[in-house]
């Protein structure tokens, strides 16, 4: 009865209903290519707020980035340069150039100038102990129980200052847990995975049995989990703590450790977070994998996306133990994988905001563009909390200005210390 009474007017409502659909789908073509306009990285106004020194020295050390030997041998080059100069000498080389490029200071009054500087720009500090051991470099509890102090010291700083508001520091768990017992951990629970519940009752103090360690390895164990449960009771509601992917010969146990911190410690809110690297093969069922693991285990799920930092390792280490290449073959099968794990999480995201964050951790404007017009595709509020963008500190400036001034969540990845703590820090980053 319904539909004969509209019938007659249907011929006439159909042409106004395309109208509007049109109009709809035209407005929001026209606000993302708008965006897109926007993002223009290439605008040199993103500048305007360096000094002449700082411009000078980022086309110097940039520069000399350019040049792939110095970049191939750059560790030999400074230990050769240590050794010439010696060790003041050294240090009064790197400071005003390399050191000032990428590394915020060495005490809190050098980092609060460097924070507060930032802060005016609209970018937000994601400070960074430079601490990570590798296989046959542990030393002993007292230095793990010193670098957790260190890192107690960060959450402090994080937090005490108003520097930003929602503060991040990041955190590497061979820090504080021996990378051989990590390495051990991985071949176990590969062949017969731990249960959550038992890594939490051991960070709660409970006595357990870990099935394949020996006394001293569970004993080492237990007291790298009580460290890491004490930094993580020290920054709940009020640092996020973002835990570092390192080598694919250790992730495993470093996924365990931290989806145990995420189970207790991310009940209402995203706290501890984990780093995805999408230059691996298996990164993006690693993300599934943790998407399911969180809604199974009731708890929220906090994501740093990268594309990766340690690739030549990984290759020649697959090569020598006849492995398959766990990096993706290409840049573009990179760049797919990340951007299709981006579009994974921005879903999850739009449909629970409050269960689940995102940091686009990358200097790749194309990625960063997509992210951005996927965000307003789907509705996600450009500072809502739920989505930022992170870069490091001393590069790729133009992208996280830009981003900044057009109202989005910014992070800059800033690590301190001396030029002695931080000389492994640099030798990666140049």
């Amino acid at each position: 009865m319904l539909y004969s009474r509209l019938r007659p007017l249907l011929p006439r409502l159909m042409p106004l209903r395309m109208t509007s659909t049109e109009a709809c789908t035209t407005m929001k073509v026209k606000q993302l290519n708008l965006l897109e306009e926007t993002l223009a990285f290439e605008d040199p106004k993103a500048f305007r707020v360096k000094r002449f020194g700082e411009l000078l020295r980022a086309l110097g050390v940039f520069h000399l980035c350019s040049f792939p030997v110095l970049v191939n041998n750059c560790g030999k080059l400074m230990m050769i340069s240590r050794t010439i100069l010696g060790r003041r000498g050294f240090s009064m080389l790197l400071r005003p150039t390399v050191y000032a490029q990428f590394v915020a200071g060495e005490n809190e009054s050098e980092i609060s100038q460097s924070m507060e500087k930032m802060n005016l720009l609209g970018l937000r500090p994601m400070l960074a102990v430079p601490i990570e051991e590798d296989l046959g470099e542990s030393t002993g509890e007292k230095r793990y129980d010193d670098n957790m102090e260190a890192m107690l010291e960060c959450v402090r700083m994080s937090h005490s200052n108003a520097w930003s508001k929602d503060p991040m520091m990041q955190l590497k768990i061979t820090a504080l847990l021996s990378p051989d017992l990590c390495v051990k951990l991985t071949t176990i629970i590969t062949q017969q995975p731990y249960d959550l519940d038992l890594v939490v009752k051991a960070m709660d103090g409970e006595p357990v049995d870990f099935p394949g360690l020996d006394e001293r390895e569970a004993a080492h164990f237990l007291c790298g989990l009580h460290r890491l449960n004490k930094i993580a009771e020290a920054s709940v509601n009020k640092v996020r703590v973002l835990v570092d992917a390192e080598y694919t010969y250790m992730n495993p146990a470093l996924s365990l450790v931290t989806m145990a911190m995420m189970k207790k410690f991310n009940k209402d809110g995203v706290w501890i977070w984990n780093t995805y690297q999408c230059y691996l093969k298996e990164s993006r069922s690693l993300l599934l994998g943790a998407l399911q693991i969180s809604k199974e285990e009731g708890f929220c799920l906090g994501v740093k996306l990268v594309r990766g930092a340690y690739m030549d390792k990984e290759r020649k280490l697959a090569e020598k133990e006849s492995q398959l290449d766990p990096i993706h073959n290409c840049w573009e099968d990179t760049n797919v994988s990340y951007n299709g794990s981006l579009d994974v999480m921005l879903k999850a995201i739009s449909q629970k905001p409050e269960r689940y964050r995102i940091i686009v951790a990358t200097h790749n404007e194309e990625s960063v563009r997509k992210a951005a017009k996927r965000m307003e595709e789907l509705g996600i509020d450009k500072d809502g909390g739920s989505v930022c963008f992170g870069q490091l500190l001393g590069m790729c400036d133009h992208v996280s200005l830009t981003l900044a001034k057009e109202g989005y969540a910014v992070y800059k990845s800033v690590p301190y210390g001396s030029v002695d703590d931080t000389l492994p820090y640099l030798r990666e980053e140049i």
